[in-house]
Parts: structure tokens; sequence; C-alpha cells
């Protein structure tokens, strides 16, 4: 049968869906989606996948596509991130036979997106992106897909798009913000953008940013003439978002952490879910935030959902007629809604800080120290000085190391040659040396097969004995020297 393309593709085999559930890393796995499904969604990605772990790592692929056969779980598009086309073409065969499209990721616009050079630090980078969707289209039988992140120019954001489309592009999802709108800088999405790619192009486009309830996804469509609207963001907050309903939070949890009974993931999966779906509860109970982030099992996770539940449940016996949300929600905390993320100045006065340096400092809270100054920490910084209150992180108050003769790094305080364990390994080696103090042997050990060869073949001549021993003991130490690095 041949390969469905363009709008016959999204007709037919993704069943003309309009509401659909972006790749989010660790956060689209197969229970969400499930969940997601129940709830009007109609299309879901998985999470984002690296298409290079995913062609050498066996367990990978099971974990993250291989799983239990889940009929419920389609029309499902597999998305990769690449940056080879040999390495995005051979992933993609082994994942094809598993899900109705290839995603090539071009929209990630995160630090280890950059580092490892992927998603949307491609953009610019035309001829490579050619290439490999060529190569793609080619090569599999399922079709290929591209979700972008747009320029800051409608005319370079279009062609970029007619580019991808005549490489062999089959539906293209179009982000509506820059690479360097993220976190704190997302600001709004534009939506002029997503309408110019859409008139631009012949082939579907789905639209993505500043949906957070039904009325948004209308509104999106209206104004862009798009084929569908994905959600990230605002699928988290509220599952049931395409349903245009706003459930109580509890519904929703305990009916994901059924999903998770019959299809597990990993436990950090399902905290950030349900850090998501209470995140406005957790604002008034902190006590049981702190709960939810130490809990180290399914059924300690379950419990501490279950105590939110009946805090709700004890708030809502004591509420007066005529109260009204807090905060400034639409609803009580206890009801799926969005969560509005602040501006850079928005987080600022957030964490009392006078909102200088144009913002730039509000990404990351400020703590208070004890001795009345203020220190800028990260969320991983946060945590650790919860762990342990007396923690400093004061660069001049951190020990200092003595450093190797060799190569710079920290020394071992036994070693004899003054060396970390590297350096030390190859000198050891080299001189046939003991170093205690790292646990390497190599004298010790060339001694003892000296000796042991002693005991086998009897005296000797002393000149072919001494060579034998010689010969017999640089075997020993080699092999040795081999084990230890293998």
């Amino acid at each position: 049968m041949p390969k469905l393309r363009g709008e016959a593709f999204w007709r037919e085999t993704l069943r003309s869906a309009h509401y659909v559930v972006a790749p989010m890393v660790d956060q689209s796995e197969l229970a969400w989606r499930l969940l997601s499904r129940r709830h009007g969604a109609q299309l879901c990605y998985t999470p984002m996948l690296h298409a290079q772990v995913f062609l050498r790592d066996a367990n990978y692929r099971r974990e993250n596509l291989y799983g239990e056969a889940c009929p419920e779980d389609r029309p499902l598009i597999v998305q990769f991130c690449a940056n080879d086309p040999e390495v995005f073409v051979q992933a993609a065969l082994l994942a094809q036979d598993y899900c109705d499209a290839i995603d090539l990721n071009l929209g990630c616009p995160q630090m280890i997106a950059k580092r490892g050079h992927y998603g949307a630090f491609l953009q610019e980078e035309w001829d490579l992106l050619q290439r490999m969707i060529l190569l793609a289209n080619e090569k599999l039988s399922v079709p290929i897909t591209c979700k972008i992140r747009v320029f800051p120019d409608i005319d370079k954001t279009v062609k970029y798009a007619q580019m991808l489309e005549k490489a062999g592009c089959q539906l293209l999802t179009v982000h509506g913000r820059t690479k360097e709108q993220k976190g704190p800088l997302a600001g709004v999405a534009s939506w002029e953008h997503i309408q110019a790619v859409r008139k631009a192009v012949n082939i579907p486009v789905f639209a993505n940013g500043n949906i957070q309830c039904l009325s948004d996804v209308e509104e999106c469509i209206r104004k862009t003439g798009v084929h569908g609207v994905m959600s990230a963001e605002g699928n988290l907050h509220n599952p049931a978002l395409f349903e245009g309903r706003n459930p109580l939070v509890w519904e929703m949890a305990e009916e994901y952490l059924e999903i998770v009974r019959k299809y597990p993931c990993p436990l950090s999966y399902v905290r950030a879910h349900l850090f998501k779906l209470w995140h406005h509860t957790l604002q008034v109970y902190q006590q049981l935030r702190e709960e939810l982030a130490k809990v180290k099992t399914l059924e300690g996770i379950i419990d501490v959902n279950r105590e939110l539940k009946l805090r709700c449940q004890e708030e809502i016996a004591n509420q007066k007629e005529g109260e009204k949300p807090k905060e400034g929600l639409p609803f009580f905390h206890w009801i799926c809604q969005p969560y509005i993320r602040p501006g850079p100045k928005e987080r600022c006065r957030e964490n009392g800080d006078s909102g200088t340096e144009k913002g730039v400092r509000g990404k990351r809270a400020l703590e208070e120290e004890e001795d009345g100054n203020s220190e800028l920490l990260s969320k991983n910084k946060q945590k650790k000085k919860l762990r342990n209150p007396n923690k400093s992180f004061d660069p001049s108050l951190k020990p200092k190391y003595a450093k190797c003769d060799q190569c710079g790094n920290p020394k071992g305080n036994k070693c004899v040659f003054n060396m970390c364990r590297g350096c030390c390994k190859k000198r050891a080696f080299k001189e046939v040396a003991d170093c205690p103090g790292h646990g390497l042997l190599f004298k010790t050990k060339y001694e003892k097969s000296l000796s042991w060869q002693h005991s086998q073949r009897g005296i000797q001549t002393p000149e072919i004995s001494q060579r034998g021993d010689a010969e017999v003991g640089e075997t020993a130490v080699l092999k040795e020297a081999g084990a230890s690095t293998g």
C-alpha cells in the first residue's frame, strides 16, 4: 500500500485530528497519553526520544516504545531529536512499525539541545535538514513530520516551512515562539507567524502556543486556519482541556494513578505529573509538597494524593457561602485550571526582588541567608539547602584540593606520586611500582608472579630464568592493567 501524504495522511491516518497532545520529555508517556485520550485528545506524540540512544540501546527502545501493545494509543507519532541523517533514519526504521508517523524535533530550545546540537539549534542548517528529511521520506514506510519554532522574521519563517515541505515533510507543527522565548521569557506565541505558514504551504499545519483552555483552541483554529492545535502545559495542568471541562484535581490524579498501575512508568514521571495537577493546592499545603518530593514508591504517592484530596474536601465542607477563589485564580485551587507562568518582573516581585537588572535574576528564586544577605540560588541548590540548612554555596568556603602534578585534577591524598588516579596508574604501570593509596600493586604482583614461576619451573640457568621470569611477569602486569582499564 502506497504511503499517504499531506492532507490524505491527516484525514485518513490521523483521523482528521484537531486536538493534539504535544511531545514532552518524560511527560507524554503511555499512561498520560491514555488519560488524555479518554478526555478528548485525538492524537498524541511520544516524549522526545534521542535517535542515537534509541539506535544503540535495546532497553531504551523497550522502555519508551516497545512496551505492552495498546490499541487505544493510536494514532501515535514518535518524535526523535537527531543531527545525523543516517542515525535519524536508522532509529526511525526501528520505530516505524509502532507508530503512524515519525517526527523530527526542530523546536526544543533548552540548553541540553544546544549542547547536543539538535532541536531548535538546527534551524539555520537548511542543507542538513533537507538531507535528513529527504532520506527519511525515501526510506520510511510512514510519513515524516516536523515540529519547528519560528524566526523573528515572518518571511524567513515561511521560507523555512516551504523548504521543509519541499524536502518531504508531510505535516508541520509550528510553535509560535522563537528559540529564545522560553521559561520566564516565553511571552506570548505569535499566531501571526503560524497563520502565514498555514497560507504558504500545502501540507497540514498544527499550531502550538497560548493554549490554556478549549476556547483558546477554537480561537486559534479560527484565526490561523490550522488543521489542529497542540497543547503541552495546558494539557499537563488539565488533561480534560480538550473536553472543555475543569474537573476536580483528585479525579484526574486518581484516574491517572490507576492507569500507571496497569502501564507502569518511572516514579519521577508520576511525581512530576502530580506536581502539575496539584500545582495550586501545593502552594497552600507546603508540607505535603515536601512529602510528595521525598516519597519513594507509587503507594507513597497515592497516599499523598489521598491526603491532598481529604484536605481539599475538608476545606470545601468548611467553605462559607459566597466565598471566592484566592490568589486571583479563576477557580478554587482544587479544580484543574491553567497555570499562567509569571514573566521576569512578576517572578522578581514574587521572590522579593526589586526587578533590577531588567528582570534577568527573576528566573531563579532569591533566598535570604541567616546573616541577612541575599544569595541567588538555583532550584537544585534550594533543594540541597532544604535537606541541609547549614550548607553553604560560598565558593570561598569550599575546601581547597591539592592538584595532580601531571594534569591538574585533584590528587589522591595518599598517592606516592602526588597524582590523580589516572596519571598514577600510567606511571605505576610504566615503572612497575606500587601505590597503596590508589590500590595499584603492579610491583607486588610482578614479584608474586616471579615467585610463582620459580615454584613451577624449579631452578634454571640464571640467564634463561631471568628472561623467562621477566616475560611472564610482564605478561601478568599487562593482564592486570588490561583488567583494571576494561
